[in-house]
């Protein structure tokens, strides 16, 4: 017996539960790392960067797991978790959601914003 096709990646919406999580992580930690920018940078505190910096990694990390795990599922391209790793976490996550969120709605509904 053969197996029925499956549908490929560029048809398939991807889950928008997995994707929202994507967005408030990215969100958070893109806070996050404005905050640390201005510690290192402009305060100059070592205590709070050896604070604030680890859970950024951590921020980054989950960002990398749940971007690689939709490319897994097949809800999006690997290009995702490849942009999140490029740019360092939250603005590759950011971007990626976005133009997701647009595929998502179609080309119509893009050009009537």
């Amino acid at each position: 017996m053969i197996p029925a096709v499956t549908a490929t990646t560029d048809t398939r919406a991807p889950d928008r539960r997995l994707l929202n999580a994507v967005l408030v992580v990215g969100i958070l930690d893109a806070v996050l790392l404005v905050v640390l920018l201005y510690f290192a940078v402009v305060d100059r505190s070592d205590a709070a960067v050896s604070v604030l910096g680890p859970i950024h990694g951590v921020g980054y990390l989950l960002l990398l797991g749940l971007t690689g795990r939709g490319a897994v599922d097949g809800q999006w391209g690997w290009w995702f978790p490849a942009l999140v790793l490029v740019t360092g976490g939250p603005i590759g996550s950011l971007v990626g959601e976005v133009v997701l969120r647009r595929r998502v709605r179609g080309p119509d509904a893009a050009g009537s914003e």
